[in-house]
């Protein structure tokens, strides 16, 4: 007959008197992981200035990933204990660095998900700023790594390490379960907010927000877990009111308008859609997630034509995303091509760039696609080369149906699936090693970094200035990537930044948007010389802010926006949103006099507004972005899931609408229209995942 089991340890060990034994030493076995994931969640949430409110969910769901854990470190020998222990605390604490150093340096959390797109990327580019990063960095790393380096060097004195029977480890995966379903209750509670830790639990995006409310630990295993089990994405399908908001201010259906008193040209203003039986695709498709967008996008408010519909017809097009770019930087006299095109042509006074996920690649994928980037993994502008989707509305693909010659031009190697996305937006693509190798190169035939981007034009020009068919050509810029250092670039205008009366940072900065604008300039003025000029139309729009410099735009705009941690962090509750206003270039010398345009508008209004200008038949209802040349209402969504809109701005952290100047609503009115722009909000960033991973455009259109 079998003794009853007891708990102990299957053999005792005679020099258990010099290493410790007894309930002490199991105690600290058991709970030893536990502790250290809880220490790390709560040195990351303090050091990160996240709300600590959520700490009982973090800390159940510690409790649970840490019994879990210690469970595989108990019935094997004291050796192979021993090293277990040791290196997944190790491990643990080196997660936690990695994501902090990532989210100082790339503004995000990455998931496991983001292995794949990291592993592409050079983080060379990044080199400077990964080790300055890590070198200020020194003492959170060390806070970090403490419990690590206690366990290895006092680990076998303090715990022993020695053989359980394997039934304990059962008891201890028991308890690691109860509690996660301690965890999942806690969850479930009737959190308050715009997002809540219940909704939070079962997304795929939005990893800011599940740290903060979930625990660092919780939000990588949702990651995992979504790699094997794709996260339900299905969204509520009440688009009342959504007709409502952002629509013509006229009562017409559409046609044209005429003063018969005074005529004029006639001004067509039918809505910009084109012949899609939206609601027929919602009642015939099989796929939940197509009949949803159909749905979504009938409800929409398209915008109508209007005097400025076809002014460019024809022409030209050349297209630059300019790295890291703040308008705060131009100045008449240093950059006078740069003045010249921000005052000269369409003049927009509240134009922003909003931080969204993974920066550059975001930023491309609201200037390029009209459609707000998914917030997580994977990254929505890589994922489109992947997948091969329809990318209809994107300008190479309009301009290119019209017969233009489309090519477009980077000067570095392979980022971010660039080598099979941007072909897919329908670009003769060309990059360092794919078909862009004649530029600066050092003596041993290696890229020189960073590149100058009046070199990136002089290098590319004559590939298309010449054509007998009109050419529409995209330039991603790299001059102005960060760190700001006295770098290639940088020096060559050593003798323009110098007397200025800022920081070194900050002069050096300035250095780089001067080499933009002598890239325009050049630009300029080849286009002059080949008689282009007057029938090509300029477009130029930053992919982001310097976001890792809010010193550098305080002293450029002369006021505060709040820390550069906080601004690196997307911690958007503690920044002034200003410090997202940014300068949009859109352009021709054939325009007689400037346009000013008031309206709030971002990067995701670039596509609808050029594509009108162009004269090009799209729908309007189908991106995320409007015309920022038509009637309808401005909006700019912020990654915090804030909005600004031309009646107000909403503060999603504390649930407040303040109306903008002039504008007046009776509470009732006020509650309605935040109601519904916040539904409109939501479904606007979470629908471009569903346009991407469906191939929505390619059902709609085909993809011949």
């Amino acid at each position: 007959m079998s003794r009853p089991y007891s708990g102990k340890r299957i053999y005792q060990e005679r020099r258990s008197s010099r290493t410790g034994s007894g309930s002490g030493q199991t105690l600290g076995r058991v709970m030893f992981f536990p502790l250290q994931i809880l220490y790390l969640e709560l040195v990351l949430h303090i050091y990160m200035g996240n709300y600590l409110g959520y700490l009982p969910i973090y800390l159940v769901f510690s409790l649970a990933g840490g019994l879990f854990v210690a469970a595989f470190t108990l019935p094997f020998s004291r050796l192979a204990n021993c090293i277990i222990t040791k290196v997944l605390a190790f491990l643990f604490s080196l997660i936690y660095v990695v994501e902090i150093i990532a989210k100082k340096i790339l503004t995000t959390y990455y998931g496991f998900s983001a292995v794949k797109m990291a592993a592409g990327n050079r983080l060379i580019d990044y080199a400077d700023v990964i080790v300055s990063t890590l070198v200020r960095s020194i003492p959170i790393i060390l806070l970090l790594f403490l419990p690590a380096i206690l366990i290895i060097a006092f680990g076998g004195r303090l715990l022993g390490f020695g053989r359980f029977d394997i039934r304990f480890s059962g008891v201890v995966l028991a308890g690691a379960v109860i509690f996660h379903l301690l965890g999942l209750g806690v969850v479930h509670l009737p959190w308050k907010g715009d997002l809540t830790p219940k909704q939070l639990y079962r997304m795929d995006t939005n990893m800011d927000d599940q740290v903060e409310q979930l625990g660092m630990l919780t939000s990588l295993r949702l990651d995992v877990k979504h790699l094997f089990f794709p996260a339900d994405n299905t969204l509520d399908a009440d688009f009342s009111g959504l007709g409502d908001l952002g629509g013509s201010s006229s009562s017409e259906e559409g046609g044209s308008s005429q003063n018969l008193e005074d005529p004029e040209p006639v001004i067509d203003t039918s809505p910009n859609v084109m012949d899609v039986d939206l609601s027929q695709i919602a009642e015939t498709a099989t796929n939940q997630d197509i009949q949803w967008l159909a749905n979504y996008f009938n409800s929409v408010t398209p915008t109508r034509k209007n005097e400025y519909t076809g002014m460019f017809e024809g022409y030209n097009v050349i297209f630059l995303t300019l790295e890291g770019f703040s308008g705060y930087a131009i100045d008449p006299e240093l950059t006078p091509t740069l003045y010249k095109l921000t005052h000269e042509g369409f003049v927009f006074n509240n134009f922003y760039t909003a931080l969204h996920f993974t920066s550059t690649s975001g930023g491309e994928c609201q200037n390029l696609l009209g459609l707000y980037p998914k917030n997580g993994n994977p990254a929505t502008l890589p994922r489109t080369g992947d997948l091969g989707t329809n990318l209809y509305f994107s300008l190479a693909q309009q301009l290119g149906r019209e017969g233009y010659l489309v090519q477009g031009y980077h000067p570095n190697s392979n980022m971010y699936n660039r080598e099979k996305s941007h072909p897919n937006l329908g670009y003769d693509w060309r990059q360092f090693g794919m078909g862009f190798d004649n530029l600066e190169l050092s003596e041993s035939g290696k890229l020189l970094w960073p590149q100058r981007d009046k070199y990136m034009i002089q290098a590319s020009i004559d590939n298309y200035l010449n054509s007998e068919a009109p050419f529409h050509v995209y330039y991603l810029t790299i001059s102005g990537h960060m760190p700001y250092s006295n770098n290639r670039v940088a020096n060559q205008y050593r003798d323009l930044v110098d007397p200025l009366p800022y920081s070194d940072t900050t002069k050096n900065y300035v250095a780089t948007v001067i080499e933009v604008d002598r890239a325009l300039e050049y630009l300029v003025q080849r286009l002059e010389e080949a008689g282009k000029l007057d029938s090509t139309l300029i477009v130029a729009a930053p992919d982001h802010i310097p976001y890792f410099d809010v010193a550098t735009l305080e002293e450029l705009a002369g006021e505060s926006f709040g820390s550069s941690e906080d601004l690196e962090y997307l911690k958007e509750g503690n920044i002034n949103f200003d410090v997202y206003r940014n300068s949009l270039i859109l352009w021709s010398a054939s325009m007689e006099e400037p346009v000013e345009v008031d309206k709030v508008c971002c990067q995701v209004d670039i596509l609808p507004t050029v594509s009108n200008l162009l004269g090009l038949e799209y729908d309007s209802r189908m991106l995320d972005g409007s015309d920022i040349l038509s009637d309808n209402e401005g909006l700019v969504v912020f990654s915090s899931k804030c909005w600004r809109s031309d009646r107000g701005f909403y503060d999603r952290y504390t649930s407040t609408f303040t109306p903008a100047a002039g504008v007046s609503m009776t509470a009732e009115e006020q509650e309605d229209y935040v109601s519904a722009m916040k539904k409109l909000v939501q479904y606007k960033l979470d629908s471009t995942a569903l346009v991407i991973e469906n191939d929505f455009y390619g059902y709609v259109f085909g993809n011949g």
